[in-house]
């Protein structure tokens, strides 16, 4: 069983598991920078950031774009979608499996409370 689910990457989890890659992603969430600008901000030598960006675009995260002798990288939007999508589907089984929860719980609040102190008092005399 591969787990793999439809629409999602696990290379997008991979990109993003590296500290330095998430910086970047996280970076540029508030839109494009080049890697001069990235590199800066993180503190990180310019080859550094340009492996982890090669990373990034091949993995689909980003898309660079030259722009006279520089290159201006910005996040594509599909994977985060993907990502999202792949989220919401825990989601929705964890909100179900709560509310089969809740409702065992109120069976349980709503059974006659003889019955169980009954029950406990057996098990105590057990012991």
């Amino acid at each position: 069983m591969s787990g793999k689910k439809p629409g999602m990457d696990r290379t997008t989890l991979s990109a993003l598991a590296e500290p330095n890659r998430m910086d970047i992603v996280e970076l540029l969430r508030d839109g494009p920078l080049t890697v001069g600008e990235i590199a800066g901000r993180l503190g990180l030598r310019q080859p550094q950031v340009s492996k982890h960006l090669k990373v990034l675009s091949d993995s689909g995260i980003l898309e660079g774009k030259a722009d006279a002798n520089r290159r201006i990288y910005k996040l594509r939007p599909e994977p985060f979608e993907a990502l999202d999508s792949w989220v919401k589907s825990f989601r929705r089984s964890m909100e179900e499996r709560f509310d089969h929860l809740e409702a065992y719980l109120r069976e349980l609040q709503n059974k006659d409370p003889s019955s169980f102190l009954s029950k406990h008092q057996y098990l105590s005399e057990e012991e």
